[in-house]
């Protein structure tokens, strides 16, 4: 049986408010469970392990210093950044990410219709590749139920598809890269707009350390 896990995660929410995130954004990571990954998991957690952290990867604490990581200096947190890096680029996955600009529009109504927009677009373009699977699994938490049931009525098309939301957050390594992934395209819209950034962001990345990581993952996209 020919099987696709999909691991999604999302940045942003659906509030217009002033403090509220300007943009939305959703990472998609595709893995054919046919391509073992065991021996690239089992050295991420190793180099984890002798950097002196075993827990799951939550990228916006990572940048922003909070949490889990509000002891660890500059040095140690973008080590750790470096090793879901390296192994986002070692495995054998797509990638995909939709970002959506707020500020064109006024309402979570539109908001979502937008997400199903993109998503359907994803779908419609790439439907040789979905349709070859047998069986398509989801792994999204429904952090924000709203997008779970959006996934879940575009997914549903597929013959077998089934949608996890309990999962070991820790062990689901691939979910930390699709974290990692809505933190990188959020910050290159950001850059290709001419957005501002919040003084972490701008700590922790340069737009040259940026430039190279899109640029090594853009084979990767679906």
């Amino acid at each position: 049986m020919k099987r696709l896990n999909i691991f999604v995660d999302e940045t942003g929410e659906f509030g217009f408010d002033k403090n509220s995130s300007k943009l939305y954004g959703i990472s998609f990571t595709f893995h054919e469970q046919k391509d073992n990954i065991k021996l690239e998991i089992n050295n991420l957690n190793e180099r984890l392990e002798r950097i002196g952290y075993s827990n799951m990867i939550h990228m916006a604490d990572l940048i922003m210093s909070r949490g889990d990581y509000s002891h660890f200096d500059i040095k140690k947190r973008k080590s750790i950044f470096n090793s879901i890096y390296q192994f986002s680029k070692k495995i054998p996955v797509k990638y995909y990410t939709i970002i959506i600009d707020k500020k064109y529009t006024d309402s979570a109504r539109i908001l979502r219709q937008k997400i199903l927009n993109e998503i359907n677009t994803l779908i419609k373009e790439n439907e040789e590749y979905f349709y070859k699977f047998d069986k398509i699994v989801m792994y999204y938490d429904n952090g924000q139920e709203t997008l779970g049931i959006i996934l879940e009525s575009i997914f549903n098309r597929f013959n077998n598809f089934e949608h996890k939301i309990n999962f070991n957050h820790k062990e689901k390594r691939l979910f930390q890269v699709s974290d990692m992934l809505t933190y990188i395209d959020k910050y290159d819209y950001k850059y290709r707009n001419k957005m501002s950034f919040s003084k972490s962001e701008k700590y922790f990345f340069s737009d040259e350390e940026i430039r190279k990581i899109l640029k090594e993952l853009s084979k990767k996209r679906l």
